[in-house]
């Protein structure tokens, strides 16, 4: 607990840095081009050094990456600073990179069923990306809730994925931790009194997503001031925190419909854990998932814990492979932590090149369990 002079005086150079420059992360972003934007999408390119912003995709050696972030966080979870990025990782490696941005969520927009993301939203987005880089199918890369749309779209547009990875996506919400005490009040009156609090919001407000994620880490939230004490001299630790305080900032609202099927679908009646959802008159199936399939749990995860995302092991019987795989941290640091770089992204790096060249269709299924210490 006694510091050491050269502790003293990192300490000292962090503190001076935060207060003349008013930041210790690199907040840049990466830069990128547009190349489509509709009704709740933007879909950018992101460019390599030294390339113009008005130059098309065109063909790679590498088959196109398209993140796919979940609603209500912002898009900036795959460019969280830099060094910490996993647009600027994946661009370093060779992969053509793409990114589907939402935007904000309005109230006007609280009829937006989980259907405009998985039919219109997500689909236009791969189909732009196949148009600028010249490519017949797209690798998809989802965070949490975007993971699991981005699989609901494999599952409707074989054709048009080649593969799947999946970050902290959860699929059996009866092993997440925060769930289970709430099913009680969730199950309240059939589910009548959660529907007529989100309808009367027209949805879940930014504030309310905003105290789940921080509730999901509630240690970590009430400890904070003695973790930053603790590591003022640590200026890597430090530029994480403040990037992650911008994030979580950031938050955005759910529309009140989709909301609603997260509710009653996913929270009380967990349909994914069966392998299946049910929207409006249709049944999506998981099982018609053809694409190679990675799924990534974090260790320290509250919000998708190992057993919620790993249960998806048991749903993709049609899939050309499936992997699984565990790497330290929490929902956001398993995709982007500083561990992530050593860990997370070596896992996505390897499944991106094996499934680049293959699309699977004459392969048995496979199932890989892997965890990452």
């Amino acid at each position: 607990m006694i510091p050491t002079p050269d502790q003293l005086g990192a300490a000292t150079a962090n503190v001076i840095d935060r207060v003349l420059r008013g930041h210790l992360a690199d907040l840049r972003p990466q830069p990128s081009a547009i190349v489509h934007e509709g009704p709740q999408r933007t879909v950018r390119r992101y460019l390599r050094p030294g390339e113009e912003r008005g130059h098309r995709g065109g063909a790679a050696a590498k088959p196109p990456v398209l993140l796919v972030p979940p609603l209500a966080a912002p898009a900036t979870c795959f460019d969280l600073r830099r060094g910490c990025s996993v647009a600027e990782h994946l661009l370093a490696a060779g992969h053509p990179t793409y990114l589907v941005d939402y935007g904000p969520i309005a109230f006007c927009d609280r009829n937006l069923g989980i259907e405009h993301w998985i039919d219109d939203v997500i689909p236009s987005a791969i189909d732009a990306v196949r148009r600028d880089a010249e490519a017949e199918s797209v690798q998809l890369v989802g965070w949490c809730l975007g993971g699991i749309m981005a699989l609901l779209v494999a599952a409707e547009s074989p054709a048009r994925v080649r593969s799947v990875a999946l970050v902290a996506s959860p699929f059996d919400t009866s092993e997440v931790p925060l769930v289970a005490p709430l099913r009680p009040l969730v199950n309240l009156a059939g589910g009548s009194v959660g529907t007529a609090a989100y309808k009367l919001l027209g949805g879940a407000p930014a504030p309310l997503v905003k105290r789940v994620y921080q509730l999901a880490g509630f240690d970590k939230y009430v400890m904070k001031p003695f973790t930053l004490a603790t590591n003022l001299d640590d200026r890597e630790f430090l530029a994480q925190v403040e990037a992650v305080d911008r994030f979580m900032g950031g938050m955005l609202a759910y529309p009140g419909r989709t909301f609603g099927q997260i509710y009653h679908r996913m929270l009380r009646r967990n349909d994914l854990a069966e392998g299946r959802i049910v929207l409006g008159d249709r049944t999506i199936e998981l099982a018609q998932v053809r694409a190679p399939v990675l799924s990534i749990a974090g260790d320290g995860d509250g919000i998708a814990p190992r057993k919620a995302v790993h249960r998806i092991a048991q749903l993709l019987p049609n899939a050309a492979e499936v992997k699984i795989a565990t790497a330290p941290g929490g929902h956001l640091g398993v995709l982007t932590g500083r561990a992530a770089r050593r860990t997370t992204w070596p896992l996505i790096d390897d499944f991106l090149d094996v499934t680049a060249s293959a699309d699977g269709s004459d392969r048995a299924p496979r199932r890989h369990l892997r965890a990452v210490a």
